[in-house]
């Protein structure tokens, strides 16, 4: 009986082997095949729009801002870029803006701080708000702070002083005086501690164009640590490398002071396509993402031609970037003089969510109001783009 049962259960083994050697394969396979696709899952998807100057006329009002973020909660955004620094003066009361001597700032209507009265309305509906230092660098040449302060002001090799760009005829503080360092890291580190911002945004004016650093303190700043005067070909490899790395030391010890005050603090950057950026601005901002000091990137891909707009997003840096933090493209929904078409703005939308990537929108009052087409069409067309909510980790 003994010898009957064992074979009886020495054959049923036999046949279970097999089965069993099979069972653990797949369940192999299962498990490996895991990893990959939760990596391969998007990092969350950036939704957000910049409020300029403007859209003052709203950012001024109690309630044209709970219509907007009301809006912008329907429509399924998640993130609120408004300006804080533009033109030389700030959007909030500033101790530092006042010890350099510029007492002015923009009020509300009722003269509430209008930073705080959109943060707090953002938040209720669940929005992120982060803060933009729009201007960066570059101020008016006669605005109070250039004028009351023009050993802070760098120059070209013929010692003229502005460029001239969309945003007019500007002069640009020196990224590599102490002063201004010091100034711009005061305005920051104030925003960080006195409101209840996400984070904090740069653009492609915490930059230098390449033509600049021929002033007195940079060139004997050049001339200390190289041994030699600046070359007079601002495109000279070394010459730029030096302007670059010392913007880059900059932002390296802004990230250090925001991230001591507000570890979770968003450290934004929204530049220009990365050839253009470092050649010709100064900007290497793929450093940053590698030296780990930004946490989401969104690049300025300003164009009408679809095909030149996905080649920009296809760029290498992207695909980098992308991989490490949150990353998103900026599109134009428009300006005062020349609007944009919702299907334009709906192409460049799907192309670079087709790339993993998200987008925000330059800028508020164009989604809507500056186009020949209804603003009921308009907003039919985002939330068609966005039917669903895209909650950000820290959202509230």
């Amino acid at each position: 009986m003994d010898s009957k049962l064992f074979y009886v259960k020495d054959a049923l083994l036999k046949k279970l082997l097999p089965l069993l050697f099979l069972s653990s394969i797949v369940f192999c396979l299962l498990l490996n095949s895991l990893a990959p696709v939760a990596a391969q899952q998007p990092r969350e998807e950036i939704r957000g729009v910049w409020m300029t100057s403007n859209d003052f006329n709203i950012l001024k009002s109690r309630v044209k801002v709970n219509d907007a973020v009301l809006l912008l909660r329907r429509m399924n955004f998640n993130t609120i870029y408004p300006v804080v620094w533009n033109s030389g003066y700030t959007k909030y009361p500033s101790n530092a803006a006042r010890r350099a001597g510029i007492p002015f700032f923009y009020r509300g209507e009722q003269g509430q701080d209008i930073l705080a009265d959109l943060i707090s309305q953002a938040h209720r509906k669940h929005l992120m708000v982060i803060p933009w230092f729009e201007f960066g660098f570059m101020i008016p040449q006669s605005s109070e702070l250039a004028l009351k302060h023009p050993d802070w002001l760098t120059q070209k090799q013929d010692g003229s002083q502005t460029t001239i760009g969309v945003a007019g005829e500007n002069a640009w503080l020196n990224p590599f005086h102490p002063q201004v360092q010091k100034f711009v890291s005061e305005l920051v580190t104030e925003v960080i501690t006195q409101y209840d911002a996400d984070g904090i945004q740069f653009d492609d004016h915490m930059s230098l164009p390449r033509e600049f650093g021929y002033d007195k303190y940079t060139v004997a700043l050049y001339r200390q640590e190289t041994g030699h005067n600046p070359p007079d070909n601002p495109d000279d490899r070394d010459w730029v490398r030096w302007r670059a790395d010392k913007i880059s030391e900059f932002m390296i010890k802004l990230n250090h002071a925001v991230k001591t005050r507000k570890p979770d603090a968003i450290f934004s950057v929204s530049p220009n396509y990365y050839d253009f950026a470092y050649k010709l601005h100064l900007q290497d901002w793929l450093k940053w993402v590698r030296e780990d000091i930004v946490d989401e990137l969104i690049v300025q891909v300003y164009r009408n031609n679809l095909q030149s707009f996905v080649a920009n997003i296809n760029r290498e840096e992207m695909q980098e970037t992308q991989k490490k933090i949150p990353t998103a493209v900026g599109i134009m929904a428009g300006l005062r003089n020349k609007p944009v078409s919702m299907q334009q703005i709906q192409s460049q939308v799907k192309a670079s969510r087709q790339n993993n990537l998200g987008v925000c929108f330059f800028y508020y009052e164009s989604l809507w109001n500056r186009s020949q087409e209804s603003k009921r069409y308009r907003q039919a067309g985002f939330q068609a783009m966005f039917p669903a909510p895209a909650f950000r980790s820290a959202m509230r």
